[in-house]
């Protein structure tokens, strides 16, 4: 058994040798193609082996259960006003359709808590808590999409507002227009009149089974494009929607397969039986969405796939990068050009947006720098840079996280005086440049090459996390 494990494993290492020894740039391009597609394959399956999507599927599944009657009864409601609400039964069917009669039984007792719920009883706190409770799925939802796509940064509180509730309002009237459309469409004279024609006939009938497929990825596009708080590509968020659609209609064919031998597991929970299937689809359901995100990330930046871990950067390329972030922003702010955005800065510094974003957090937290509520935020001084200087940028970025001291004792005290008199000698030097002087030297123009900032003082591998 030890010789068959020792084998596997350097089967898999050999394997993974072979994904990532050739450099893409000299490969053809379909032999490129496939091996792209194999190291986002690799990095899905390190991250799911981390646990990190594990846990965030298994926190939505309980926040799911919380949320999901006061969900369907807001959408209730205002589909209720464009005469579609018949449709949620169907969809929410549909859905549940790995469960087979169980799937049956969860829908009518969702739609009878449905029905039974009046809102106009519940007075303006308990349709607050209502609305509450629906946010703050939504919340959770786009906290897992921001983890997988590496992004710390949340939106505020209106662009909460307004974006969830353009969600709530418009999504479930497109979704099931759509689906009534289509619907419409499959049923009209014509159409069927076509179906004793062949191949046309065998062709619509396939085209009529291929429609829930191809809904369920225009869903699963929508959301990896609109939820996480960053700029998402149409084209990464399709290839996710797409790998996601195809494991979500393999899952449901499995799960049905296995609901359907469950009998020992009913005779043993009983009536608990459906609700432990029902809350395992749930999870399964999750964590196919929350797959498709990672994947969805890594096609737009192929760069994170080959990182087991986030690497670090060193203290002085952690201070070189902040005075080119806020000399980029000096540059745009004082001859009144575009902002510059996370993504924006990450591109031209040649530097993940990851690092970038703890970089702009500490300037943030001293005050130098201000976020807009702009969707993708846009980043502006944050008091004149006329009186601030390149050493408060840089005592900025030092002194972030910092929560306790050293201890009391002579060597400790003696390294920190040493330490404090090299720093005062170098912010003699720049107090005496403000940062509109700064930004002033900064050739910022939107043609000029990607900066590549370089620990010069150390050639320590892992200084820089460089997403070029």
């Amino acid at each position: 058994m030890t010789d068959q494990t020792s084998r596997l494993m350097n089967w898999v290492e050999r394997q993974r040798e072979a994904v990532w020894h050739d450099d893409l740039k000299a490969q053809p391009k379909p032999r490129a193609t496939l091996l792209s597609a194999a190291r986002i394959a690799f990095a899905v399956v390190r991250d799911l082996a981390r646990g990190d999507l594990n846990l965030w599927a298994m926190s939505l599944v309980y926040t799911t259960l919380l949320s999901l009657v006061p969900l369907l009864a807001i959408s209730f409601s205002i589909l209720k006003g464009f005469g579609v609400h018949n449709q949620i039964e169907p969809m929410l069917g549909q859905l549940l359709a790995p469960l087979g009669d169980r799937g049956i039984e969860i829908t009518q007792n969702i739609i009878g808590f449905v029905e039974n719920m009046k809102v106009g009883v519940l007075g303006s706190l308990g349709f607050a808590l209502l609305f509450y409770t629906v946010i703050s799925l939504m919340q959770k939802i786009e906290r897992a999409f921001n983890k997988a796509w590496r992004v710390s940064r949340e939106r505020t509180l209106g662009q909460r507002f307004r974006d969830y509730l353009s969600v709530l309002m418009i999504g479930p009237v497109l979704v099931f227009s759509a689906m009534g459309i289509t619907a419409t469409v499959m049923s009209a004279p014509v159409i069927e009149s076509m179906n004793a024609f062949e191949p046309i006939g065998q062709t619509l009938k396939i085209a009529g089974r291929l429609v829930p497929f191809f809904m369920i990825v225009a869903a699963f596009t929508f959301l990896y494009a609109f939820i996480p708080n960053t700029r998402v590509k149409i084209g990464p968020a399709l290839v996710g929607g797409l790998i996601a659609g195809v494991l979500w209609n393999g899952a449901g064919w499995l799960f049905a397969s296995f609901v359907v031998g469950s009998a020992n597991y009913t005779a043993i929970y009983s009536a608990f039986a459906t609700l432990i299937f029902f809350m395992i689809w749930l999870y399964i359901g999750w964590l196919i969405l929350l797959t498709g995100a990672s994947i969805a990330f890594y096609v737009q930046n192929p760069a994170y796939a080959g990182n087991a871990r986030p690497t670090g950067i060193s203290h002085h390329a952690r201070e070189a990068l902040a005075l080119a972030v806020v000399a980029l922003i000096s540059h745009n702010f004082y001859r009144n050009k575009t902002p510059w955005t996370l993504d924006g800065l990450s591109s031209r510094l040649n530097q993940r947006s990851d690092v970038i974003d703890s970089v702009m957090t500490a300037l943030e937290r001293s005050g130098l720098l201000k976020s807009t509520g702009d969707a993708p935020a846009t980043f502006l001084p944050g008091r004149p840079f006329e009186e601030a200087t390149a050493g408060d940028a840089l005592r900025a970025v030092r002194g972030d996280g910092d929560v306790s001291t050293l201890g009391g004792g002579e060597p400790e005290g003696r390294m920190t005086r040493l330490l404090d008199e090299a720093e005062a000698r170098a912010n003699a030097v720049l107090a005496a440049i403000s940062l509109k002087e700064l930004g002033q030297a900064a050739p910022a123009e939107a043609d000029s090459p990607p900066v590549a900032l370089h620990d010069a003082s150390s050639g320590r591998r892992g200084d820089v996390s460089s997403a070029g």
